[in-house]
């Protein structure tokens, strides 16, 4: 995929309510779904508050958006974001917007996006409340970004793959997502492409992340759960394997109905 191919998305960052230190990190984030042409950090940088910003926006050449505190404890930066947004929506010259908050006064702004066709990521803390992440197509809590190791590709490294494995086990929410999405997902012997797993559970939890769990991938996450078996399948020569998953419970059940 080309530059020019890829998505063009403007990212609109609440600095009030935003660490600068994960400046960085979350702009990698943002490059898995598209290009951010415009990158905008909104506060008032008149204060003391926001002087940690200034090294990482030089840095990340993120363009800063003044807007002064009109009336003490009234948050005139959201108003602000939320007309840039807009403005930006209308010159139809973007193809998604990356909203880093973890303000639920933003909610509505989502909302509009979607309605206009467009697709909305959000970026916040795991306090976030839960109508904004639920108006976002996708949601990436920023805790998730921070434990990610430079040197491998599983986030907690600190805590071995059985520990990680016991917990998600436990979690019957998560268990009862993955086994929901594998059987709609799935065909007539239960197989369903991990890849289609994954983006069904995201359409429906726009706040579900395997590295929640301790997994960069959802493969590694589906693994660890041992409810699942793991087939790769390779469409042809020189072409990439494509990963299927199928409940060990319905594997059961389809063995037992062709004795």
């Amino acid at each position: 995929m080309t530059l020019e191919s890829t998505p063009k998305l403007a990212v609109l960052i609440d600095a009030d309510n935003a660490q600068p230190n994960m400046s960085g990190i979350l702009l990698a984030e943002v490059a898995k779904y598209g290009t951010a042409c415009v990158k905008r950090a909104y506060g008032d940088w008149t204060g003391p508050y926001l002087k940690g910003w200034k090294d990482r926006l030089l840095r990340y050449s993120i363009q800063p958006i003044q807007q002064f505190a009109y009336t003490p404890h009234k948050s005139s930066t959201d108003m602000a974001m939320i007309i840039d947004a807009m403005d930006l929506l209308n010159s139809n010259k973007f193809d998604g917007f990356c909203l880093v908050s973890s303000d639920s006064d933003f909610t509505r702004l989502a909302v509009r996006i979607r309605e206009s066709g467009l697709p909305v990521y959000g970026f916040g803390h795991r306090t976030t409340p839960l109508p904004f992440v639920v108006a976002c197509n996708r949601f990436v809590y920023v805790e998730n970004l921070a434990v990610i190791e430079e040197h491998g590709t599983e986030a907690n490294g600190n805590t071995s793959p059985q520990e990680r494995a016991t917990a998600a086990v436990k979690d019957a929410r998560l268990l009862n997502q993955l086994q929901t999405a594998v059987e709609e997902a799935s065909d007539d012997d239960g197989w369903a492409s991990l890849a289609d797993v994954g983006s069904l559970v995201t359409k429906r939890h726009p706040d579900f992340d395997p590295r929640t769990y301790g997994y960069s991938k959802l493969r590694g996450l589906i693994a660890a759960t041992s409810l699942f078996e793991v087939s790769r399948r390779s469409p042809g020569k020189g072409k990439q394997e494509t990963v299927y998953v199928r409940s060990k419970r319905t594997a059961h059940e389809t063995r037992a109905s062709s004795k």
